[in-house]
């Protein structure tokens, strides 16, 4: 009888899920979720393949997320969805202003700083966003700001992250009323 042959075992998580179904959006999700840290150098290869647009651009979120909460920000929300047609990548509180963040993920510099496309379209959306936030939760008197975060990730290196606190406002006559 001969003996069984012992496979070895994997060393770490990391392993383990690449030695599964690599391409299971899954376990992609996984793995782009243990790499993100703005303490980790950034490597385009994810699970034995490049990564596309949109995971480089959850990673970014992930990492502006650790980003600000290793820097004194308390995440309260990621992707939210309002109902009138808006979106925040991020709600976090500084202090005692609440901060809706937007975040651009880029792997290079050459057309221009990440926060140069956040045009006004793109602006009006995270106001909507913003709005239907500040709606559900009774319109409260609290202050509150737009800030993006710019994320750059250059392979090989570690990631850098700027944050442009009040980047914009919200147009005078959409307070009216409050």
């Amino acid at each position: 009888m001969k003996p069984k042959r012992r496979v070895p075992r994997p060393k770490t998580l990391w392993r383990w899920l690449r030695r599964r179904v690599t391409g299971h959006a899954r376990v992609r999700g996984i793995a782009l979720w243990l790499r993100s840290s703005p303490l980790r150098l950034f490597r385009r290869r994810l699970a034995a393949r490049t990564m596309d647009r949109a995971e480089i651009g959850r990673m970014g979120e992930l990492i502006a997320a650790r980003w600000l909460a290793t820097h004194g920000r308390r995440v309260l929300h990621r992707n939210y969805r309002g109902v009138n047609r808006g979106e925040v990548d991020i709600v976090a509180r500084h202090r005692d202003v609440l901060t809706f963040v937007e975040v651009k993920t880029r792997t290079s510099t050459a057309f221009g700083r990440p926060a140069d496309a956040v045009g006004m379209e793109k602006q009006r959306l995270i106001q909507r966003g913003a709005q239907d936030w500040l709606r559900l939760l009774g319109h409260p008197r609290i202050k509150f700001r737009f800030d993006i975060a710019e994320v750059i990730l250059t392979e090989g290196e570690l990631p850098h992250v700027n944050v442009i606190e009040n980047a914009f406002q919200l147009p005078d006559n959409s307070l009216a009323g409050r």
